[in-house]
């Protein structure tokens, strides 16, 4: 990471010392375990398996592997792409996003996301159930008054990440927060394939100098989207509460997520959320305090 003055003011970039592809073969190869190949581990300095060894996998040189991650040769072909996925262990989705490393699409040029009218309406209509849209950036697009209100503790912020490693609060709201922050963190790099976005490059500088904690989930590589899940919070007014959470890709806006939370009928959440729901419908009694 580096800093410069622009203006008066620090902007955070990121320095790449090494082309992006290097980065995530070193990454994901250290994440390896020798033990899944049926290699032994034997005597080994770090963990993960060693350069000969994902060569030798994959059905090439030692020396072409490591040029490859030491980023002196950046396109490799589908074939060896496909073999290097497959002795790293990847799933789908890193795989994936391996292959884009090593055929980098065409820039796209960035866009203000908004959630859509419709979307907000749909939002709305529905004042006994939490919900909100995020963007491929996990700014918050459209939020109702009940995801207001259970979000409280963001405090005006309006970028979840943001919000995860750079709010205190978030580690009492989220009592799973270490699983909840590496999950983030994966579906950030899925919803982003292309490593050399300005915005992301922002975003990651930002959060990377801000938390020790992100800068080290980052540097996992780590690539997995969003799915349903349960979550468990604790909230400043209605206490511990168990959720379901369904996200929703919003197929007209790529990149953006409708996000759903729901209590089990009769169950000590729902009554938290109902709960939740009177401090909604009335702005006096706004818990967020604002």
């Amino acid at each position: 990471m580096r800093s410069k003055i622009r203006d008066g003011q620090e902007v955070v970039t990121v320095a790449h010392a090494a082309p992006r592809l290097g980065e995530f073969l070193r990454a994901r190869r250290a994440l390896t375990r020798p033990g899944r190949h049926g290699i032994p581990d034997g005597d080994r300095r770090t963990p993960g398996l060693r350069r000969e060894e994902v060569a030798m996998l994959a059905g090439v040189s030692t020396d072409y592997y490591t040029r490859l991650e030491q980023g002196r040769d950046t396109h490799p072909s589908p074939q060896v792409v496909t073999a290097l996925a497959d002795a790293l262990l990847l799933d789908d989705e890193a795989a994936a996003y391996l292959r884009g490393l090593a055929a980098p699409a065409k820039p796209r040029k960035a866009r203000p996301e908004h959630a859509a009218p419709g979307l907000v309406a749909l939002l709305d209509a529905w004042p006994h159930t939490p919900a909100l849209v995020y963007g491929r950036y996990f700014d918050l697009l459209a939020v109702n008054p009940l995801g207001e209100a259970l979000f409280s503790w963001l405090r005006g912020e309006r970028n979840l990440l943001r919000g995860i490693f750079l709010e205190p609060g978030a580690r009492v709201f989220y009592r799973d927060w270490a699983k909840i922050a590496e999950g983030c963190v994966a579906a950030l790099r899925a919803a982003n394939p292309d490593p050399d976005d300005a915005r992301l490059t922002e975003l990651v500088g930002t959060l990377s100098v801000g938390s020790p904690d992100f800068a080290r989930l980052w540097g996992k590589h780590e690539v997995r989207a969003k799915t349903a899940t349960v979550k468990h919070f604790h909230h400043e007014l209605a206490g511990d509460l168990t959720l379901r959470f369904e996200n929703l890709a919003v197929t007209s806006a790529p990149g953006q997520h409708l996000v759903v939370y729901h209590a089990e009928p009769g169950s000590p959440a729902a009554h938290a959320l109902a709960l939740l729901a009177g401090y909604a419908l009335s702005p006096a009694d706004d818990p967020s305090g604002r």
